[in-house]
């Protein structure tokens, strides 16, 4: 496909050398034509052993973890190598995420690999010592002196929809603190993590066993992963369902653990803001990338006296965003990663019928699409907030429109859900706009249509949407141990 990607697939990354699979290949399919793309390497449960020996070498046994200067420089390498093959990897991107190419310009590539700057700034910048001062007990005085470093080994489980952010959001911060990593990507997106295999060995200092990368056809390498005991630290992003595994399965050595999980974000319009640009905006972004991310907001509560006009607006929007060849500038609402999400999706679908709701917009595959996973943008109204489409993630193009009776039910409304990843609130007035704001629980909020996604900004999620935060100095001292060293005054 291109130079990153070798003709025989690509290969795992361990102990400092680019090595083939033990169980041989799998294909990486293109989602907007259901083609083969190629092949990479499919790891075995030897491989995955051979990857964590390596990482727990390289952290005991070299100087990575106690060099914030080196540390720092390797980081800018690896940026600086990926701004060199920024075309290549937005190739790649596009055609095994079905990543609509206006993306890659964003957080589907060139904002992850610039955000590895803040990783580098931060590992030369933080405060690794903080002196406490003397402290006088049982007659004895003693200097105490609280010092942060490194976890060790991490093992980084990423998920399909956005690969580049997701595994530079760990690999960046967990190499900043001075771990080594072993990264595991989903089987759906295995270039994307793998082709940084060939760019640290050739092109950075990034001493061997300090990053490993073990692309695999099988979920239990995943599980060996967090089950490993030289393992020391999980950091997952995917599904609640499966964090609820990785946080049981990491309990039993008691490792730490970061989960960054589900959502089903609502949109919260009060009765004095912008009725049809609220609604628009929140049909807009559902679509992105065929609203294949955890923080879209994919509920939208709006006054019952506005209601029609909400839906008339979104409906609007949704119809002009056709999915479509994410190859192409203008597409907004690509395929979906696969044939079982967009069965899963189309599932919902016939749940939200058979529950007595409407299908305004949408609601199946576009005219004359024989051949990719793509479900047309769908707009649901006349179901209560208790409807399954309206409570659980979907993760396709697929908005739901609930009413509210005020400022106090919307905010009851949006928190009657077991998670509380993202939100926007919509208004003019900034006392009300305030009060909902600190009522909804949740880990992140536009106003608006402010954005908050930035490498400084922390992300992540209250009740079931996770553990922990990425991205941000939070997102950095996850990866980070407290020491506190006392010694005689």
């Amino acid at each position: 496909m291109n130079s990153l990607v070798p003709s025989t697939g690509t290969p795992l990354l361990i102990g400092g050398k680019l090595v083939p699979g033990g169980r041989g290949v799998f294909a990486t399919i293109d989602p907007a034509t259901e083609e083969v793309l190629g092949y990479a390497a499919d790891a075995s449960a030897e491989d995955l052993d051979a990857a964590v020996g390596a990482a727990r070498a390289a952290f005991d046994d070299t100087g990575w973890s106690r060099d914030p200067a080196f540390r720092a420089h390797c980081l800018r390498q690896l940026r600086d190598t990926m701004r060199d093959h920024i075309e290549e990897l937005r190739q790649i991107t596009v055609a095994e995420v079905g990543a609509p190419v206006v993306l890659t310009s964003g957080p589907q590539l060139e904002g992850p690999v610039n955000d590895l700057s803040f990783a580098a700034d931060l590992a030369e910048s933080y405060s690794w010592e903080t002196d406490l001062g003397t402290a006088v007990q049982m007659g004895s005085t003693s200097r105490r002196v609280l010092r942060r470093e490194a976890v060790g080994v991490v093992g980084a489980i990423t998920p399909w929809n956005f690969p580049h952010q997701i595994n530079l959001a760990k690999l960046g911060p967990a190499l900043a603190a001075g771990n080594t990593v072993v990264l595991k990507p989903a089987p759906d997106t295995p270039w994307c993590a793998a082709v940084l295999g060939a760019l640290i060995t050739e092109h950075t200092d990034i001493p061997a066993g300090v990053v490993n990368i073990v692309t695999s056809s099988d979920h239990g390498v995943g599980a060996r992963l967090v089950e490993d005991p030289r393992v020391d630290m999980i950091t997952f992003t995917g599904s609640t369902r499966t964090g609820r595994a990785v946080m049981a399965s990491a309990a039993q050595t008691l490792k730490r653990t970061f989960l960054e999980l589900g959502g089903k974000s609502a949109a919260v319009v009060l009765d004095d803001a912008d009725i049809a640009a609220a609604a628009a905006y929140t049909a807009f972004s559902v679509a992105v990338h065929a609203g294949q991310g955890c923080a879209l907001t994919t509920r939208m509560l709006v006054p019952r006296e506005s209601y029609d006009a909400a839906v008339t607006a979104a409906a609007g929007t949704l119809r002009g965003l056709k999915a479509g060849d994410p190859t192409k500038p203008g597409t907004i609402c690509g395929p979906l990663i696969s044939a079982a999400q967009r069965e899963r999706v189309e599932r919902y679908l016939d749940i939200a019928r058979a529950e007595g709701g409407t299908i305004v917009v949408g609601g199946g595959r576009p005219a004359g699409a024989e051949r990719g996973y793509f479900v047309e943008p769908t707009l649901i109204s006349g179901l209560p907030n208790t409807a399954t489409v309206a409570q659980e993630e979907i993760f396709g193009p697929v908005l739901v429109v609930v009413p509210h009776d005020g400022d106090a039910d919307a905010i009851r409304l949006a928190n009657e859900s077991p998670y509380g990843l993202s939100g926007s609130v919509w208004g003019t007035d900034p006392d009300r706009v305030e009060r909902v704001v600190a009522g909804i629980r949740t880990g992140t909020l536009s106003v608006n249509g402010g954005l908050w996604y930035h490498a400084d900004a922390p992300f992540g999620g209250y009740k079931q949407s996770g553990i922990g935060r990425e991205m941000g100095v939070a997102g950095f001292e996850e990866y980070l141990e407290t020491k506190l060293v006392a010694s005689p005054a």
